[in-house]
């Protein structure tokens, strides 16, 4: 691997690989850009298939961190860290504590949250290590697990899209195609379902589609249908770069907002949707609620609902924001997104 060529193509700050052999932890932090704030990221555990497949997920998701806090008027920088194993059988407390020493060695540049494969419990363990650490549960005296908030400032985003596409921004009687029903999917469709939309959903485990369908009343399809379903918004809300050549002509919707991070395999795929008449709701933008939220937790703030929902729901107005300029510069709304947040991050610099 090419490390250093990686760093500089996108200007990263620091790579700490982490490895300990006792608990049997192989992971690695990210920082991107600390220009704003201390960089705050999730803690992602996945078994990747190579070292090289995390390093390059662990470096698109922390560029990925600064532009969410950048467009969404958060004062964090950008980070993240990966650990390489299935979460369902390799997660164990040393692990994770071994995990909290490796943060702590960073004296704060680096500030931990939860992400697929870790959950609000677990950063308690991690806590154990270092303080640098936010989305710790509610049991042990922290904020909790911020993927409701998150999926409210995603169906924020759907209302925007809705409302540039429809001129309506209500989700009632709207089929949604939801894709992935983890924590925050899966709080997406509760919202949407509750607002009087039609549901379509996909996943690969069993058990929370059978709850979809019974609790929501969702229509339940493989995983790779849902890109053929006819909707008005198409939703990822689980892995990276799920539209793609392959995915663009198959998607039969006017717009997609999801919760998913880096949903665009390549920053050519919004100029694409673009072409093909779908307006995108920039990731990094639609899902910033669980940031706006660990933002408060961080400095200690109150994160009652109305609090933070107050905040997050600028979301919706802040789309719409995007796809005007998107529309009066004749560019992809990812291309606006993109230049909004690194003209905030200039102006920080003093450029």
């Amino acid at each position: 691997m090419t490390v250093f060529p990686l760093m500089g193509e996108h200007d990263y700050e620091k790579l700490v690989f982490c490895n300990d052999n006792d608990s049997g932890l192989r992971a690695i932090i990210a920082i991107h850009d600390t220009t704003l704030g201390p960089a705050l990221g999730g803690i992602r555990m996945l078994p990747y298939a190579t070292e090289e497949e995390a390093l390059n997920d662990v470096l698109r998701l922390a560029r990925g961190m600064t532009y969410k806090a950048a467009i969404s008027g958060v004062d964090l920088g950008g980070g993240k860290s990966v650990v390489i194993g299935d979460a369902r059988t390799d997660k164990n407390p040393a692990l994770l504590r071994a995990m909290g020493r490796f943060i702590d060695t960073m004296a704060g540049e680096y500030i931990a949250g939860q992400d697929i494969g870790t959950n609000s419990h677990d950063m308690a363990v991690i806590r154990g290590a270092t303080r640098h650490v936010s989305c710790v549960n509610e049991s042990a005296g922290g904020a909790g697990d911020p993927s409701r908030t998150t999926a409210y400032g995603v169906s924020c985003g759907i209302r925007a899209v809705l409302k540039a596409t429809n001129g309506s921004d209500s989700i009632g009687g709207r089929h949604i195609a939801i894709q992935g029903l983890g924590n925050v999917g899966f709080a997406l469709a509760r919202f949407c379902h509750e607002a009087g939309a039609r549901l379509t959903v996909t996943d690969i485990y069993e058990p929370v589609l059978a709850k979809a369908a019974s609790e929501l009343g969702a229509e339940v399809v493989g995983p790779d249908e849902i890109y053929d379903v006819e909707c008005d918004v198409f939703s990822p809300n689980s892995i990276g770069a799920v539209i793609n050549d392959d995915t663009i002509p198959r998607l039969r919707c006017p717009a997609v907002a999801g919760g998913a991070n880096n949903a665009l395999a390549e920053d050519r795929h919004g100029d694409e949707l673009k072409a093909g008449g779908i307006v995108y709701g920039p990731d990094f933008l639609v899902n910033a609620g669980g940031l706006i939220r660990s933002q408060e937790e961080v400095n200690g703030r109150a994160t009652e609902d109305f609090t933070v929902y107050s905040k997050v729901a600028n979301i919706y107005d802040q789309t719409l924001q995007v796809i005007a300029m998107a529309d009066e510069l004749g560019i992809s709304t990812a291309r606006a997104a993109d230049w909004m947040a690194e003209e905030r991050i200039a102006a920080a610099k003093g450029r």
